[in-house]
C-alpha cells in the first residue's frame, strides 16, 4: 500500500490529509507528523481565546474549494448558530477556536472512520521530523525521538517559520521577561498591574495580544513598535468594482502595476469609496503578478510596498479594529515607529533600542517583551534541523529571495539542480517567496486539494469560485 507522509498538522497538512482521504479510490496509507501546535488546528486556530476572531467572513472560509458552503453548513450544526439569520451568518467573523473545531472535526472523521468501506488509513504521530533519507523511490523520515516513518511521497506543510531574532547584549533564551515565540505561554509571565508590556511588531499577532490583555482586564502600559508603525486596517462594506487588471498584466512590471493601482485608487477616492477595493481586485491575480516580477522588483516591493500591502490586504474585523482604536484613544496602547537595533537586558527591565527615520536613537523598556515580528525572513537561516538537512543534501532549494522553498506548478520541490522531485512536495507559507500570497485559507485550501490530486494522479477538480473572488464586505 502506498504511504504518503505529511509533515505538519496545521491547516495545510490537515486539509491535504482530508483531501487524500476523501478523493482516493484505492487503498492508501496517510501519516501526519505533527509537533508543538495542536493537531488539526495549527498556530492560527489553536488559540483557546474567544476574542481571537477570523480575519475572513464565514462565507469565504470553507476548507473545501469544491464545496463553498461547507463551513457555513457546519456552523449551522452548532446550537449557538442554528438560529442566526443567513445574512448575518455569512458576514460573521467566527472565533478562530471555533474554526479549529471545524478543522479538527474534518480530520477526526477520517482518523476514526465509521464507514468500513473507507480505503484510506489515516494516522498521526506527535513527533518532530528532523531529516529525510532517500532510498531510491522511497524515503525514510527520521524523527527527533529516534523513530522513523517510511513513505513513498512526502508533503512539507510545516506552516510559518519561527520568528526572527534580534541582537542582544546578553542571552535571552532563558530570560523570563522575553518571549521569542508569541504563541508560547506568555500570560504566566505577565507583570502585575502598572507594569509595561512591549510588543515587537504591529501586525496581526500584536492585535491578538492587545485583545487578550483587554479581555482579562490587565491594567498596565502596552507599547507596540515597528519600522513602519502601521496597524492592520478594518474590513468595510464596499461596492462592486470592475476587474481592471488586464490579461497582459505580467508585462506591466512593478512600476506599471503601481501606476495602474494608483489610477484606480484615485478613481475610488473621487467616488468616496475605500481605496482598499483597488488592492482587493488584485487578489485573483496576485501570484501571477508576483511571479512576473524580476528579482530586483521583488526586493523593491518588499522594501517599499509590502508593509502597506499587508495592512491593506490582511484586514481585521471591524469589531476588533474598534477595540484597537479604543486602546489607542484611551492611552492603553502606544505605537512607536522605529527600526529595532537590539535588546539590552537590565536588572529590572529589558531595553529595546530603536532607530527612527532621521537616524535618532529611541530607547524603550518593558517588563515583558514579546516578539510579534512574524516569521524569519531568510529561510536558510531558520535553524530547523529538517530544513537544514534537506538544504545541505540538495533535496530542496530556496527561491531567489531565500524566503522559502522553490517548487514547480504541481508543488513538487526543486532540488539544487533545479529538477522537480517525484518524492517531495511543499505547500503553504513555505512558498511565500514563490507565490507571495500563500498564507490565507482562500489560497491554502486550493493548494491542499491540488497537491492531493497530484499525489493521487487525478485531474484537477473544476471549482466554481462563486463569491470567493469577492473580497470586500
Amino acid at each position: 500500500m502506498k504511504t504518503v507522509a505529511i509533515i505538519g498538522g496545521g491547516f495545510s497538512g490537515t486539509m491535504t490529509a482530508v483531501n487524500l482521504a476523501r478523493l482516493s479510490d484505492r487503498p492508501l496509507h496517510v501519516v501526519i507528523i505533527n509537533t508543538k501546535r495542536p493537531l488539526g488546528r495549527g498556530t492560527a486556530y489553536g488559540t483557546n481565546r474567544v476574542e481571537h476572531l477570523l480575519n475572513v467572513a464565514a462565507r469565504n472560509m470553507s476548507a473545501l474549494p469544491d464545496v463553498p458552503s461547507h463551513f457555513m453548513d457546519w456552523l449551522r450544526s452548532r446550537h449557538e448558530y442554528s438560529s442566526t439569520p443567513e445574512v448575518e451568518l455569512r458576514e460573521m467573523f467566527a472565533p478562530r477556536r471555533v474554526y479549529g473545531d471545524y478543522l479538527r472535526g474534518l480530520l477526526a472523521s477520517y482518523l476514526n472512520p465509521i464507514d468500513a468501506r473507507c480505503q484510506v488509513k489515516l494516522e498521526a504521530f506527535d513527533a518532530e521530523a528532523v531529516d529525510v533519507v532517500v532510498n531510491g523511490d522511497e524515503a525514510e523520515i527520521l524523527l527527533a525521538n529516534g523513530e522513523s516513518v517510511e513513505a513513498n511521497q512526502i508533503v512539507l506543510a510545516t506552516g510559518n517559520q519561527p520568528p526572527g531574532t534580534f541582537k542582544s547584549s546578553a542571552p535571552l533564551r532563558y530570560d523570563p521577561r522575553y518571549r521569542s515565540d508569541p504563541w508560547d505561554d506568555w500570560l504566566s509571565r505577565l507583570p502585575p498591574p502598572g507594569g509595561k508590556v512591549l510588543l515587537l511588531g504591529t501586525g496581526l499577532t500584536m492585535v491578538d495580544i492587545v485583545l487578550t490583555l483587554a479581555d482579562i482586564g490587565w491594567d498596565g502600559e502596552i507599547i507596540a513598535v515597528s519600522r513602519n508603525g502601521m496597524l492592520p486596517q478594518s474590513h468595510f462594506r464596499g461596492i462592486a468594482y470592475e476587474d481592471y487588471v488586464p490579461d497582459d498584466a505580467e508585462s506591466l512590471g512593478l512600476g506599471g502595476l503601481r501606476r495602474l493601482v494608483q489610477t484606480h485608487c484615485d478613481r475610488l477616492q473621487q467616488m468616496s469609496q475605500n481605496t482598499a477595493i483597488a488592492v482587493d481586485k488584485l487578489r485573483p491575480h496576485t501570484q501571477r503578478l508576483w511571479q512576473s516580477f524580476s528579482t530586483d522588483e521583488k526586493r523593491e516591493f518588499l522594501q517599499k510596498d509590502a508593509a502597506l500591502w499587508n495592512v491593506t490586504r490582511h484586514r481585521i474585523a471591524a469589531a476588533i479594529h474598534n477595540k484597537i482604536t479604543d486602546a489607542l484613544d484611551t492611552g492603553k496602547l502606544r505605537v512607536i515607529r522605529g527600526t529595532i537595533e537590539g535588546l539590552i537586558p537590565g536588572e529590572q527591565r529589558i531595553e529595546v533600542v530603536l532607530r527612527d527615520s532621521d537616524g535618532g536613537e529611541i530607547v524603550e523598556s518593558g517588563d515583558l517583551i514579546i516578539n510579534c515580528t512574524g516569521p524569519q525572513a531568510h529561510f536558510s537561516q531558520t535553524g530547523l534541523p529538517l530544513f537544514d538537512n534537506l538544504l545541505s543534501k540538495g533535496l530542496v532549494s530556496t527561491d531567489d529571495l531565500d524566503m522559502g522553498i522553490e517548487v514547480d506548478d504541481d508543488f513538487a520541490t526543486l532540488n539544487e539542480d533545479g529538477e522537480a522531485s517525484t518524492l517531495l512536495y511543499a505547500i503553504g507559507p513555505l512558498l511565500k517567496g514563490s507565490l507571495w500570497e500563500t498564507t490565507a485559507v482562500p489560497e491554502l485550501r486550493g493548494q491542499a486539494m491540488r497537491v492531493a490530486e497530484t499525489l493521487l494522479q487525478r485531474e484537477p477538480t473544476p471549482v466554481d469560485q462563486g463569491d470567493l473572488i469577492e473580497y470586500y464586505i
